[in-house]
């Protein structure tokens, strides 16, 4: 992303008040998330996701392309007593930080090229969560834009090196059409 990007986001996050918990959908995938290993939160913003796996137990790394976001992060997390690794780093020209993870959460971000490098970072066995809007979402929202949209039915054709525990796409309770997978590489 363009340096004026990077701008927009940290005035996206300066503007933003309160923070939000954690993804529902992630929370859901407790029984499966272990307790102890490296996670990595891919484009994780202020890090609630981030705050939440750190909580079980899991060493975390957050990456995202704000300043802004990965500071409140940093605070967020000091201020419940969990220490987070945050990265600077802008995921579409710049690779992931090197693995292994035993999770990678990915949530309400999209760049296709990322789906090569998930595999690369997961530990055997490890997990990816990910989950993003599809084109139906549209009927509803103007927001995200279609560069940010899945196709419908798109999500399972763009994964190599992993095995598919769960996908999901439809209306969620917060009322986003979503496709929603959980996988584990072989």
């Amino acid at each position: 992303m363009s340096e004026e990007e990077r701008k927009r986001w940290n005035a996206r996050y300066e503007a933003r008040e309160g923070r939000k918990e954690a993804s529902r959908f992630l929370r859901e995938q407790e029984p499966l998330i272990p307790s102890e290993g490296r996670a990595l939160d891919v484009a994780g913003g202020e890090g609630a996701e981030a705050e939440w796996l750190a909580r079980r137990g899991l060493e975390v790394t957050l990456v995202d392309l704000s300043d802004v976001a990965l500071e409140k992060a940093e605070r967020a997390g000091r201020a419940s007593g969990v220490k987070l690794r945050v990265e600077r780093v802008d995921v579409e020209t710049e690779s992931l930080p090197r693995g292994p993870f035993e999770v990678v959460v990915c949530l309400n971000y999209l760049w296709r090229p990322l789906f090569a490098e998930f595999p690369r970072v997961l530990a055997p066995g490890g997990l990816l969560i990910f989950a993003q809007p599809t084109r139906s979402n549209l009927e509803r929202h103007a927001h995200p834009s279609s560069r940010f949209l899945l196709e419908d039915g798109e999500l399972p054709g763009l994964l190599e090196g992993v095995e598919i525990i769960s996908y999901t796409e439809g209306w969620t309770e917060e009322g986003r059409h979503e496709a929603r997978l959980v996988a584990r590489r072989r």
